[in-house]
This record gives structure tokens, sequence and C-alpha cells, in this order.
């Protein structure tokens, strides 16, 4: 697990792309690494919500695509935007935006952000109790 507060790297994040309401750090089986913009049970309750969605896209791939890396996945509600994007081994990136944020470019701040600091969001596999 990131053993450092990259909180501050989510709120930069956040405050750089305008209508960006949060951002998560998580693992891909759904535990929160880092937030910026949500509280605790927000945070838990999105990281397993990006997690469950990162997994059924990786479904879709193996089924559908012959892979299963899964660039982004990008939800359209009423009133906001859900992305959830690869951040590392093991790591996801959620980002909550409201309709009017520009997708190209948090799109483009979401990658960049990833490939700048990849080397320290990664998440080492949980062990099964007993191992």
């Amino acid at each position: 697990m990131v053993s450092e507060d990259l909180s501050w790297l989510l709120s930069g994040l956040v405050q750089r792309v305008p209508h960006t309401r949060s951002a998560l750090l998580l693992s891909s089986d759904g535990l929160v690494m880092a937030s910026d913009g949500l509280d605790k049970d927000a945070a838990d309750h999105l990281a397993a919500l990006a997690s469950g969605l990162h997994s059924l896209a990786r479904s879709a791939g193996k089924r559908f695509d012959d892979g299963d890396e899964v660039r982004q996945i990008v939800t359209e509600l009423s009133n906001s935007m859900l992305f959830v994007s690869a951040a590392g081994p093991g790591a996801l990136l959620a980002v909550f935006a409201g309709r009017e944020a520009d997708v190209p470019v948090l799109g483009y701040e979401m990658a960049m952000m990833v490939k700048s600091v990849r080397s320290h969001l990664g998440a080492a596999p949980r062990n099964s109790v007993g191992q």
C-alpha cells in the first residue's frame, strides 16, 4: 500500500480543473489510499463503486476485446460525471466532476498526474489470512 500521503496530489488535480469536485486514489480491490473532497464514508463508498466498475470493465475487455486492460471508464450521471482509470500496479484513480467540466482537459490532467507519479501509486496485493 502507499506509504506516503498523496492527498496533496489529488487536491492539485481538483484545483487545476474547473468543476472537478473530488478525487480518490484506491487499490483495485476497493480500499481508499488517498482522497480529496470526500468525507470518510463517501470515500469508502466511491472506492467500492470504482473498484466494481473497473472489475466489470475488465471482464468486458476479456470477453469482447481480447484483453483486460482498462484505460478509462466514464459514467455520466444527471448532474455529474465519474471517471475511473488505472493509476499504477493495483491502483485506480476516481474523479467526480460536474457536467460543465472540460472532459478532454480533465482526462489529460488525470493521465499526466498518473504518468508523473506512477511509481508512487502502486498498491501491493493483499494476502489472504493464514498465508
